[in-house]
C-alpha cells in the first residue's frame, strides 16, 4: 500500500481505501478537520468582480 501524509497531524501512514478515515490516519484526525471546516477556518478562495460588489451596493451611505 502507498504511504500518504495525514492532512491533519502530517504522520506518514499506509493509504487503505478501506478505511473510513482516509485520508486521513484516524477518526480523531478526520473529525478535527471537520471542525475547522464547520468553524470556518478553511475557506475557498473566491475572487470578488465589480458585478458582485454593485450588486450589494444599495446606494444607501452606511
Amino acid at each position: 500500500m502507498p504511504q500518504i501524509t495525514c492532512p491533519t497531524c502530517k504522520v506518514a501512514h499506509q493509504y487503505d481505501t478501506t478505511s473510513a478515515c482516509r485520508p486521513f490516519c484516524s477518526e480523531r484526525c478526520r473529525l478535527i478537520d471537520l471542525g475547522a471546516w464547520s468553524q470556518e477556518r478553511f475557506k475557498i478562495p473566491v475572487a470578488i468582480g465589480e458585478d458582485d460588489v454593485l450588486a450589494f451596493d444599495d446606494g444607501a451611505v452606511h
